[in-house]
C-alpha cells in the first residue's frame, strides 16, 4: 500500500538488529487517517474469508485491527500481556518471544471473548519472525476457533515470518514488504 510505504520511507528509521522505528505513526503515536486507509485495504483483501472476529496482540496491533474491524463490521479481541483482575481465573495463555522487548511475553485471552466455532482474522503491526502471530494462532486453536487469514501492516521478509506461517495454509496479506534494512536505507520488495 503506497501511502504506508511512503510514510515508512519518510519517517521510519532502522535502529539496527532488525528493529524498524515507526513510533510516530503506528506504535507510540498513531495516525488515524493512515490506519483507516490500512483498515480499508485489509477489509478489501479479506472480504471473502468469512471471518467472525479479529484477533490481535496489545498494544501495537490494536489500531490496525480496530480500523479493519470497523470496515468489516466485526468485533476485535486483543491478547493481553498482563492478566487484569477482571479476567476469569481460567484463561487461554501462551508464551512467545518479543523481538522488540528482548524477552518472552505472555499472551492472554479470556474465554469470554473467543470461543469454538469462531472464524478468526489475525491483524498485527509487523510480520517479522512470525512468533507473535504463531502465538495468536495457538490461542485461537486453544479456544477451538479457526484462523482464516493473517494480515500485517509491515513485513520484514528477511526475517522469515511468512515461511514460518505457510504451513497453516491460509491467506497472508501484508501492506508494506521490506526486503532489507541497511544503515539509513529501507529497501522494499517490488
Amino acid at each position: 500500500m503506497q501511502a504506508l510505504i511512503e510514510r515508512i520511507k519518510k519517517e521510519g528509521r532502522n535502529l539496527g538488529n532488525g528493529i524498524l522505528k515507526v513510533d510516530g505513526f503506528i506504535n507510540h503515536q498513531v495516525d488515524p487517517g493512515l490506519m483507516d486507509q490500512c483498515g480499508q485495504e485489509f477489509a478489501r483483501r479479506f472480504h471473502a474469508i468469512g471471518a467472525t472476529k479479529i484477533l490481535t496482540a496489545e498494544i501495537s496491533g490494536i489500531a490496525p485491527a480496530l480500523t479493519t474491524a470497523f470496515h468489516m463490521k466485526l468485533p476485535v479481541v486483543y491478547a493481553r500481556k498482563h492478566k487484569p483482575i477482571t479476567m476469569p481465573d481460567q484463561v487461554f495463555l501462551t508464551l512467545t518471544p518479543s523481538h522488540t522487548k528482548g524477552r518472552i511475553v505472555e499472551l492472554i485471552i479470556s474465554p469470554e471473548y473467543l470461543a469454538g466455532g469462531e472464524k478468526v482474522l489475525i491483524i498485527d503491526d509487523f510480520l517479522a519472525s512470525g512468533a507473535t502471530i504463531l502465538g495468536l494462532v495457538r490461542l485461537a486453536n486453544s479456544a477451538g476457533a479457526q484462523v482464516v487469514g493473517i494480515g500485517a501492516l509491515v513485513e520484514k521478509t528477511f526475517e522469515g515470518g511468512r515461511q514460518a506461517l505457510q504451513h497453516l495454509g491460509i491467506p497472508i496479506e501484508t501492506l508494506a514488504r521490506i526486503r532489507q534494512m541497511d544503515g539509513d536505507q529501507i529497501i522494499f520488495e517490488d
